[in-house]
């Protein structure tokens, strides 16, 4: 079976899908207001136990600074859901509560709203990168860039950049600015948020003074911001994920290969609000946080997309850039050692079901083979490149069998 028709299968399965996941589609307000219950009400409740604590420690202001960095997680959590429509029954009232929510973690609500509609529209489209998504260039791209540019770009993709100071940038200082070209009700709603947080800092600086609010509002953003920088980028910047032009990106393959699913310990899994459950979540913006994890059991297809754990997760902060020639994302390492040369193999007629952790079986599959038929193939190839020629299978020169 060539790629276009398990293409074309996957597509068709996953408009199927989108029509059976529509059950788990509608809001429950019991369901949501324990949410609220058990993200914004203990953040805050924290956050007023951390003043109290600065009169006796600042390392237990510190040490319950963890926990809330991760009931502030959860505020996040309920803040995308409500900019998707999916958390309470009324519009208004998602609106609402997404921009009250909006000035606990210092985000304009309408602005991030529009941004993250577009990062659905277009994931893993090679012609529609830089609103929303993790920056990534292919192969191709950063060796046509110049000395200065490149550098630039390792940079940006540092992890002590990307970690670390991209939660100061990403929460603190980009959500301040507004460009003029943007729509009336977006630069609205930067202006108001900005007047919103300006009032709210001011009267807490002037009742507890400056230094007190930073001592208590840093460790806690700060951590949190970092936990959701990692937890978005692990989402679609894996191995195997998926990237295509617009000519033969499709939305469903791109929410079903493109998006992994990060399977975390439960507590984890409770602070981030299932939001590992990614695949689930792009092929039906709908289901609410709370009803993610529902949709995946009940459906032993989505259980066979992409399957990353922690581990996983902390590996793929290698991958730097997008190989069109392999169709993987590489390390800077594997992207100087060339491209690979090939030899060709037969495709396989039909993805057979496959465990936790492996490929989506709408993606190639790898062949597992010994050394030593690695090497009598290796040396095949060399003398017959023109046998197989259906699919690919590429060798490294710099590859240890």
């Amino acid at each position: 079976m060539s790629d276009s028709i398990i293409s074309e299968s996957c597509s068709r399965q996953a408009f199927a899908w989108r029509a059976v996941l529509a059950p788990y589609a509608r809001p429950q307000l019991g369901r949501s207001l324990l949410g609220i219950a058990t993200s914004l009400v203990p953040y805050l409740g924290l956050l007023v136990g951390m003043y109290v604590l600065l009169g006796v420690s600042y390392w237990l202001v510190l040490a319950v600074s963890v926990p809330a960095a991760g009931f502030l997680v959860r505020t996040y959590i309920v803040f995308h859901d409500c900019a998707h429509g999916n958390f309470l029954p009324s519009r208004k009232a998602n609106d609402w509560l997404g921009t009250a929510c909006g000035l606990l973690v210092f985000t304009p609500f309408l602005r991030w709203r529009h941004e993250h509609a577009v990062h659905h529209a277009s994931s893993g489209n090679l012609d529609r990168r830089g609103v929303g998504d993790v920056p990534t260039i292919t192969v191709a791209e950063y060796e046509a860039r110049p000395w200065g540019r490149r550098v630039a770009y390792r940079l940006l993709r540092n992890p002590f950049v990307m970690f670390g100071l991209g939660p100061i940038w990403l929460l603190v200082l980009a959500p301040r600015f507004v460009s003029r070209s943007e729509r009336p009700r977006i630069r609205h709603s930067v202006w108001y948020t900005n007047l919103g947080l300006a009032a709210v800092i001011a009267v807490l600086c002037w009742m507890l003074g400056w230094e007190r609010f930073l001592l208590v509002e840093i460790p806690s953003l700060l951590l949190a911001g970092s936990i959701g920088v990692s937890l978005f980028y692990v989402q679609h910047q894996f191995e195997d994920a998926y990237w295509k032009n617009s000519d033969s990106w499709s939305y469903d393959e791109a929410a079903l290969n493109g998006s992994s699913y990060l399977k975390l310990p439960r507590v984890l899994q409770f602070f981030t609000g299932n939001i590992g459950l990614h695949h689930v979540h792009h092929l039906s913006t709908r289901i609410p946080n709370y009803n993610l994890q529902r949709a995946h059991d009940a459906h032993v297809v989505l259980q066979r997309v992409p399957t990353l754990s922690l581990r996983d997760g902390v590996k793929c902060v290698g991958l730097k850039l997008w190989d069109e020639e392999r169709g993987r994302l590489v390390t800077f390492r594997e992207a100087r050692a060339g491209r690979p040369r090939t030899v060709t193999v037969p495709p396989i007629d039909s993805p057979a079901p496959i465990t936790s952790g492996a490929q989506s079986p709408c993606l190639p599959r790898r062949l597992t083979l010994s050394s030593s038929e690695r090497i009598r193939l290796h040396g095949r190839a060399e003398r017959e490149p023109e046998l197989h020629p259906v699919g690919q299978l590429a060798f490294d020169d710099g590859v240890k069998w």
